[in-house]
């Protein structure tokens, strides 16, 4: 799992990442809620982690900026306060969970964790970018007409609408899509991505795949 960790504090934030990464997570540590929506903005992650109080740009404006841009990641924010207010400011911003300072790391990674677990569990139906919409329950693409995808099209076109105007290394969409296939290599991620083009093509979508075999795909109009 790829995490995004915003915390001001560095030794803070060198323990969080420290344990997490011991753990085997993926994480990127930035220091100010700027970095973090620079970050969310270039780069695909499954959790992002905020500290409320940040310098430069606080966590909840941060917050507030990337659920503007459409970002739907999962967010736990962090707090040194333990009032009402601040908590329920942070979950109207846009915030999925919230920590209250000084929290145990066993319990941020035993959230992470059941986060895992759900996740496995459950899609969204229906996703939707510029003209175009994905029905998963179907298996269903659309634009001006419809076509149909089969299973793995479908686990792929859900990640890239997810993370729509990012780069995607094929490394990553291996993780994400063929996690559980040990023989999976950039070949067949390859072959996957050419399907979906000709079929993105096919009914009329404005919608593109851009980038190269091998490398970095982002999902753009």
């Amino acid at each position: 799992m790829k995490i995004l960790l915003a915390e001001d504090e560095p030794q803070l934030n060198h323990v969080i990442h420290i344990a997490l990464s011991s753990v085997h997570y993926d994480v990127t540590s930035v220091f100010n809620g700027e970095e973090a929506v620079e970050a969310a903005g270039k780069n695909a992650y499954d959790v992002m982690i905020f500290d409320i109080m940040m310098p430069v740009m606080d966590g909840i404006t941060a917050l507030k900026k990337i659920r503007e841009s459409g970002d739907k990641t999962y967010v736990i924010m962090l707090t040194a306060k333990s009032e009402i207010d601040d908590k329920v400011t942070g979950l109207e911003s846009g915030a999925d969970d919230y920590l209250t300072k000084p929290f145990s790391l066993k319990e941020l990674i035993a959230r992470l964790r059941s986060l895992e677990r759900r996740n496995e569990d459950y899609s969204v139906t229906e996703l939707e970018y510029k003209d175009l919409t994905l029905n998963t329950s179907e298996q269903e693409l659309v634009a001006h007409n419809s076509i149909r995808l089969a299973n793995k099209e479908v686990e792929l076109m859900q990640y890239l609408l997810l993370n729509s105007e990012k780069e995607l290394s094929t490394k990553e969409i291996l993780n994400h899509v063929w996690k559980n296939d040990p023989d999976a290599n950039s070949e067949v991620v390859w072959l996957c991505i050419c399907y979906l083009k000709q079929k993105l093509a096919s009914i009329q979508s404005n919608v593109q795949i851009l980038g190269e075999k091998g490398g970095n795909f982002k999902l753009t109009k």
